[in-house]
């Protein structure tokens, strides 16, 4: 069993900064992308950044010079640092990784965190 487990949401002032944070645990074989995911109010859920294990990184261009991703291969955490955040950052962020379980190695398979909450008052 894989399990994702996000923390570091919460409320802030525009301007302001967070760290989020996300350790997957379980029986992994392997991990290669990682990244997170937001969805704010009336909004479909979107791409916010992502990592490859090789190290290559992807960011949405409304985050882009603010928000900075990078992980932790030895404790299979991913960490999205936030700074500058604007009240239309605000959304449930969500985890997500591609992960070869030990019990299904063939291939990897999506996996999702529960999401936490980033609220940023304007």
């Amino acid at each position: 069993q894989v399990q994702l487990v996000e923390s570091g949401g919460g409320l802030v002032q525009t301007g302001g900064s967070l760290t989020l944070s996300c350790a997957a645990s379980g029986s992994i074989f392997s991990i290669n992308a990682m990244g997170w995911y937001r969805q704010g109010p009336g909004k479909q859920r979107e791409l916010v950044a992502t990592t490859t294990s090789p190290g290559n990184t992807n960011y949405a261009d409304s985050v882009k010079g603010r928000f900075t991703i990078s992980r932790d291969n030895a404790k299979n955490t991913v960490y999205l640092q936030m700074n500058s955040l604007k009240p239309e950052d605000t959304a449930v962020y969500y985890c997500n990784a591609e992960i070869r379980s030990t019990w299904y190695v063939s291939r990897y398979r999506d996996y999702w965190g529960q999401g936490t909450q980033v609220t940023v008052s304007s």
